[in-house]
């Protein structure tokens, strides 16, 4: 499917419109004026290009004769539109160097660049912040492709092939107006389809699509006048065919640009006698998932008919609505929703729902929306469940790289319908069958998405400690603090603890401390640690009284976060565990008290060899990594006390006291145990080798570092871990994943959940 006619062509006009509003803001021009005075000059190109400007109006601007007001009032005369766009008369001025980049961009074929340059430029000019407010986003050509070819046009095609099949049909058997009919009914029908984007920004899905669809009208006619001798017909398949939703007027006003501009060229290519189109009035400018009644209630919109919903809605994780969105805004998201989207879930799920809402009604067949791979876990997943549940998952990429601005991200594309459809492809592939959680494969693959919380797992992982402020000491900095005194008859220490993150764990321990007062010790108490608490007033207290949570401000001494439950349940053990919430690589390690782990670890309260076993075993990591959400560019995974833990079934649940075991796993918890500590020792020896003390303490000798050279000692440590473990739960020690996943989800299904 052709998207970008010649991209270098297009690609030039973007970067010379960028140098040039690059100049402009240089000079310190308004950005708005920079944007509006970029925008109206693209378009200007397009014109002049077509000739539907005077050729001296443009020359006028280049050669610096004119001022731009002058030929945007050519523009206006036209009357194509209603001049919202040229409406206002000033301009920043333009320097030599700003007409030479000018002059530059007038020498391109600008029939050939591509209409959605404006989204391009758009979003390019927003600041991030102001972007994420907006709702503006980026949609590159290969994940627009990606999803009109097989959701769009694949079932048109399909029904163009059964057209060509029964007018052939009927030519041979001599009823030429049959098939004349067949032809013609076809025709009508791809004339009539509409095409939604219910967050389209400036344009860049819905211009594809209507290229798209203009391309097949295109060989349909080719087709009748071949075969059926037509006489040659021009193409009526326009605007109208794509529809849109835009929060921002200045994205929606752009969307309408693209499209006529496209409408624009095709006329240049085709008849230039055919008069001008008028501006599409398919774009509504509103929010495609929150409107408020007269009386002030909180409802979702009503979204226009379309046989198709295709878009890129925009990427904001659940935990950041209210900071981007305000505490108003989402409070009414939330009750128009409630029931239907979870609160926790990302802004991009309301999007996925409501189009499953509209082929549930029979006001759209198929959709297919891009999202952050993270629309496959925690409480996406449970909008994914439900498109499961009233119709079917058709077509998904489960995690694809897309680069936005230079930045590599992760996405996932989702395509449902009403279960109609016979064919499934994942990631690129021909599948039986796409669970809620995008894997699949063959029938029969398990469904892990029927994992339940298993109640013997309750209460012993959780995330680490949340500080919410300068709080962590460096090394020399906390023997200051534990050298100088405390209240009479307690020392400091009791408030300065050792404390360690992520990096300590994968890297090499850093040494550091924090200042914690526990969960609830009141100010009058923590005042008494006269040096630590003074540290927290001068570096903590300035920047929690501008905190929005009224708890976080008044009680600025405390965590953000303390974690009560996780104190409690490490309070009485000798060592616990911990591993990184976000790792590529998932190692588990021994903590001691009175260590606070921060939460970029997520602590298993148990302080027995043989958890450490089983949860180092290659069948955890297994279900772990299929269990958890994934993270950033590095597409690295992430443990949950949740979906990850508290899922998981032990060979025998997790809550079997040591005196009702049997004696058979007795002797298998002794040798999980004792694989366990040989392979902590092992470990241990990589990182500390008890040679010279420079290598000692070499800073490369990481538990990354070590898991990404995987020396033989640690192969044959992890094997023998292995063998104990999968002999624990009776299986061989040479399954394949597919049937230790089956093997663990019946498992899972077996035992009593939350």
């Amino acid at each position: 499917m052709p998207i970008l006619r010649d991209e270098p062509v297009t690609a030039a006009a973007v970067r010379l419109f960028t140098a040039l509003a690059g100049q402009l803001h240089a000079r310190g021009h308004d950005p708005r004026e920079v944007t509006l005075l970029r925008d109206r000059l693209v378009i200007c190109m397009f014109v002049a290009h077509a000739g539907l400007v005077p050729a001296a109006a443009i020359e006028g601007l280049i050669d610096g004769s004119n001022a731009p007001a002058t030929l945007f009032r050519a523009v206006i005369e036209r009357s194509w539109f209603d001049g919202r766009s040229f409406a206002e008369d000033h301009a920043p001025p333009l320097s030599a160097e700003d007409l030479r980049l000018l002059r530059s961009a007038a020498q391109l074929d600008w029939g050939a660049v591509e209409p959605a340059i404006l989204g391009t430029l758009f979003e390019r000019g927003l600041e991030p912040a102001r972007r994420s407010q907006l709702g503006a986003h980026y949609t590159d050509s290969e994940a627009v492709t990606r999803i009109l070819g097989p959701v769009v046009l694949a079932p048109l095609r399909r029904e163009f092939v059964a057209m060509q099949a029964s007018a052939a049909d009927a030519l041979a058997q001599g009823r030429a107006v049959d098939a004349g009919a067949s032809f013609d009914g076809f025709l009508t029908r791809l004339r009539g389809v509409r095409v939604l984007d219910p967050s389209c920004g400036a344009g860049n899905f819905l211009y594809p699509a209507l290229w798209a669809l203009q391309e097949l009208e295109r060989e349909v006619l080719a087709w009748g006048a071949r075969r059926l001798d037509r006489l040659p017909e021009a193409p009526r398949l326009d605007a109208t065919a794509v529809l849109g939703i835009e929060r921002n007027p200045e994205a929606a006003e752009l969307a309408r640009m693209t499209l006529w501009i496209a409408e624009i060229q095709r006329r240049d290519r085709s008849n230039s006698n055919i008069p001008v189109p008028a501006l599409p009035r398919t774009i509504a400018c509103g929010d495609a998932i929150l409107e408020i009644s007269a009386v002030g209630r909180p409802g979702r919109p009503v979204w226009p008919d379309a046989e198709f919903i295709v878009g890129n809605p925009p990427f904001l994780g659940g935990k950041k609505l209210r900071a981007e969105l305000g505490d108003r805004y989402v409070d009414q998201l939330f009750e128009a929703w409630a029931g239907r989207v979870p609160r926790q879930a990302d802004l991009v799920a309301y999007w996925h729902e409501a189009a499953r809402e509209q082929i549930v009604c029979g006001r759209c067949k198929r959709a297919a929306l891009l999202a952050t791979q993270g629309i496959r876990g925690g409480a996406n997943l449970e909008v994914l469940r439900a498109i499961k549940a009233s119709g079917d998952i058709f077509m998904a990429w489960s995690d694809a790289p897309w680069v936005a601005e230079g930045a590599a991200v992760r996405v996932s594309m989702v395509a449902q319908d009403d279960g109609s459809e016979t064919r499934r492809s994942l990631d690129g592939a021909a599948v039986a069958v796409i669970h809620a959680d995008l894997t699949g494969g063959r029938l029969g693959t398990p469904d892990m998405t029927r994992a339940r919380r298993l109640r013997e797992n309750l209460g012993v992982a959780f995330m680490g400690d949340t500080k919410g402020g300068k709080f962590e000491l460096s090394p020399e900095h906390a023997a200051a603090l534990l050298a100088t005194p405390g209240p009479p008859g307690r020392p400091n220490s009791d408030v300065v603890v050792p404390w360690v993150n992520g990096l300590d764990v994968t890297r090499r321990p850093r040494g550091k401390h924090i200042i914690d007062f526990g969960v609830d010790m009141p100010e009058s108490t923590a005042a008494q640690y006269i040096e630590p608490f003074a540290y927290l007033r001068a570096h903590v207290a300035p920047v929690r009284a501008t905190n929005r949570r009224d708890a976080y401000r008044e009680r600025w001494w405390i965590h953000v976060e303390p974690r009560p439950a996780l104190r409690a349940a490490i309070r009485p053990l000798a060592r616990f565990i911990a591993t990184p919430t976000v790792a590529r690589h998932r190692v588990f390690v021994w903590l001691t008290p009175p260590t606070l782990p921060d939460h970029q670890l997520i602590v298993i309260a148990r302080e027995d060899d043989y958890c450490l076993g089983v949860l180092h075993s290659r069948i955890h990591e297994l279900w772990s990594l299929r269990m958890c959400t994934w993270l950033g560019a590095g597409n690295d995974p992430r443990y949950t006390p949740t979906t990850t833990f508290e899922t998981f079934p032990f060979p025998w649940p997790l809550d079997t006291p040591e005196d009702r075991l049997s004696p058979a796993q007795r002797r298998h918890s002794d040798a999980i145990a004792g694989a366990a500590m040989a392979l902590h020792t092992t470990r241990q020896r990589w990182q500390s080798p008890p040679i010279a003390a420079d290598v000692a303490r070499e800073p490369g000798r990481t538990l990354t570092a070590l898991y990404r050279a995987r020396p033989a000692g640690l192969v044959a440590a992890h094997a023998a871990l292995d063998r104990a473990v999968a002999a624990a739960y009776g299986w061989p020690g040479d399954l394949d994943d597919d049937a230790l996943l089956a093997g663990l989800l019946a498992c899972n299904l077996e035992r009593p959940a939350r």
